[in-house]
């Protein structure tokens, strides 16, 4: 009783064990999943948010240019020979000791609003970078859901390899019945033989484009491929409601105040004109303040009418001396450097206006292609709808016309393979139409996903 016992304690323990392995090996991912693990693991993505923080460095360091600077050193050494005892003013010769103390301060007053424009170039420059970081997300994202839809439009594809071999594995059967008994001819049976070999052949090739598609979507999440990779298929709903209320000019003036590209470029464009006020300033008289403490110590200051060398302290506070001053700059002429300056700044401003109408313009024309594309994808959709219902009718009446002899093998084949071909392209039209009509919802600034 003890041995089976032990034994029944020792199963439970090997079947937990195996569960729990199971459930951390587990490969089965939904959409949602897919597009959080890329946007986790996405080396490019992880780069663009690094540079945020030498982006906000640069912030924080012009910022701290409105502030004054405090400076403090000392220095300690010996001069030998005739000099200036710095504490009696007098010249000796003599080995001297020395301790130099101060403490110095800088502050800019006016510099021509070059820092307050500094500071608002960075800060526009984070901004830019914040909006490029979201636009690399919505690629991201994009790109994913387009590589899992392939996967589940590829599954389709193998359940329908699947299904057409059945089909024409059971007609075999059927027909190597008749020929046996001599009802139809061998002909009709090497006919559905070789049909029964390409269907075969097909089935291994989309399997093999299924395993690609998982592949490829696996490498988008860059995770590990293994043979257990696979996805969970959500309920696809078809939806025309996208295109029948809207026109892509419509979608275009929606997409264009919202999306981070835009935004992004509009930034970099604004940077651009900071930059050139910055430049202008240059051409600005500027004022800074400056205060110091000095003081010091040597070992050769002594007590009056004594060998006693007057302590540290005393020393300090009797040489302690201050300064204050104020500074103007003005630039008279600066061998062109601040012209050229000027002249880049403008440049590069408008380099960034060019590059904001090209941001524009790229996404009027995705938006222009993405409606077309769905168009289509909608029409091939609803004609291929139409087309599948009337050659399914057509193939059931071959198959009772075959198993009757009434039609032979060739007429059976091609209604069979019109049948399979139709369904193929009504798979190819449904989620080309799916992924077109989610794009133009992303281009909305809705949230995407295929529910």
């Amino acid at each position: 009783m003890k041995k089976i016992f032990l034994g029944v304690i020792l199963s439970i323990c090997v079947s937990s064990f195996s569960i729990a392995q199971g459930g951390n090996s587990s490969q089965v991912y939904d959409l949602q999943t897919c597009v959080d693990i890329a946007l986790e693991n996405n080396l490019t993505l992880r780069r663009t948010e690094l540079n945020q923080g030498t982006i906000e460095a640069d912030l924080l360091t012009n910022q701290g240019r409105r502030l004054p600077s405090l400076i403090a050193f000392g220095s300690s050494g010996y001069r030998w020979g005739r000099s200036i005892n710095p504490v009696t003013n007098l010249f000796e010769t003599r080995r001297i000791g020395n301790i130099n103390t101060q403490v110095n301060s800088n502050m800019p007053i006016f510099n021509g609003f070059q820092i307050n424009n500094t500071i608002a170039q960075a800060r526009k420059n984070l901004e830019s970078g914040q909006y490029t970081l979201a636009a690399a997300q919505n690629d991201i994202t994009l790109n994913v859901i387009n590589l899992f839809i392939d996967v589940v439009f590829n599954r389709e594809q193998v359940k329908i390899a699947e299904n057409q071999l059945k089909t024409t594995t059971d007609q075999f059967s059927r027909i190597k019945s008749l020929v046996d008994a001599g009802s139809l001819p061998i002909s009709n049976q090497l006919d559905l033989q070789s049909q029964n070999a390409t269907n075969q052949v097909n089935l291994i090739n989309a399997r093999n484009g299924l395993r690609l598609a998982k592949l490829a979507l696996a490498q988008a999440m860059v995770i590990p491929f293994t043979n257990d990779f696979d996805v969970i298929e959500p309920e696809f709903e078809v939806s025309q409601a996208v295109l029948a209320s809207d026109d892509p000019s419509e979608i275009y003036e929606i997409a264009v105040n919202i999306l981070p590209q835009i935004k992004a470029a509009q930034a970099n464009v604004e940077s651009a004109e900071y930059s050139v006020k910055v430049a202008k300033g240059a051409f600005y008289p500027s004022i800074g303040a400056n205060v110091a403490i000095f003081s010091n110590y040597v070992d050769q200051a002594f007590l009056a009418g004594t060998t006693e060398i007057i302590p540290f302290p005393t020393q300090i506070e009797n040489n302690l001396s201050q300064s204050g001053n104020l500074q103007l700059t003005i630039p008279i002429f600066s061998n062109f450097s601040n012209k050229a300056n000027l002249q880049r700044a403008r440049v590069q401003k408008r380099l960034a206006e060019v590059a904001e109408e090209e941001a524009k313009n790229t996404l009027r024309q995705q938006i222009e292609t993405a409606y077309t594309q769905a168009l289509a994808a909608e029409q091939s959709y609803e004609a291929s709808l139409i087309q599948v219902k009337s050659l399914e009718e057509t193939f059931r009446m071959a198959q009772q016309q075959f198993g009757l002899g009434a039609i032979n093998s060739v007429d059976f084949q091609v209604a069979q393979n019109n049948l399979f071909n139709s369904q193929a392209n009504l798979i190819n039209a449904k989620y080309s139409y799916i992924f077109r009509v989610k794009v133009l919802d992303f281009y909305f600034g809705n949230p995407i996903n295929l529910n």
